[in-house]
Order: C-alpha cells, then sequence, then structure tokens
C-alpha cells in the first residue's frame, strides 16, 4: 500500500512474488484486483526466479538481524522496518546501482524519465 501511495498511484504495475501462501490468498489478491495491478508468481522451488528479493533476505539476515533474534514480534517488526525502508532503501550502497541507494537510483532515474 505505502509503496504504490508514494508514488501516485502508478498504473500498469506488475506485482512479482514468490509461491508463498499469502500471495496467493483471496484477500491478497483481491487488494492486487482494487489496484489494478497483475500479479507474477516465480516457479515453485525456484529461488532464481526471485533472485533480487533473495538478496534483499540476505542482506537483511547478514548485515542487521541480531545474532540472538528478538525478544518480541514487536521489536522485529519494528527493527526490520527499520532497516528496510531507511537503512537498505535510502543510505545502504548497491553495485548494481553504480553505488547509489535504491531510493537515490529511483530518483534518478524519475529525472530522466521526466526529460525524456
Amino acid at each position: 500500500d505505502m509503496a504504490y501511495e508514494q508514488r501516485g498511484r502508478p498504473q500498469s504495475l506488475l506485482f512479482h512474488s514468490d509461491q508463498g501462501s499469502q500471495y496467493a490468498s483471496r484477500l491478497f489478491r483481491q487488494r492486487l484486483w482494487r489496484y489494478r495491478m497483475r500479479q507474477s508468481m516465480s516457479r515453485r522451488g525456484n529461488c532464481w526466479d526471485n533472485a533480487p528479493m533473495e538478496r534483499v533476505f540476505r542482506s537483511l539476515k547478514t548485515e542487521w538481524i541480531p545474532t540472538l533474534g528478538y525478544r518480541t514480534a514487536h521489536e522485529a517488526q519494528r527493527d526490520i522496518s527499520h532497516y528496510l525502508m531507511h537503512r537498505y532503501n535510502w543510505i545502504r550502497p548497491h553495485q548494481l546501482n553504480g553505488g547509489l541507494a535504491p531510493a537515490q537510483a529511483e530518483k534518478k532515474l524519475n529525472v530522466v524519465s521526466e526529460i525524456s
């Protein structure tokens, strides 16, 4: 919801995920329909179909999550949200983006798109 709203309710979006039960649920599919998004799922048991997301999880696990885990689910949710929304998207450099964080690369791409 947040990404969709922050980008001004874009049209013709594709939502790609693995085949997790949460993505196959009726409630989730209805949400995609409401936003007029098409759904795409990777092949069963093939992590390479969703390699970018697998990379995010690897970074999260190796760079951020404490070795001993979290005391509560609330603490985990707050800390992981902070990592993804702030550190990973705005601060952490990414080799694929020429050393830019994803948010910086997207901003740069949008400026180029507006010029064209």
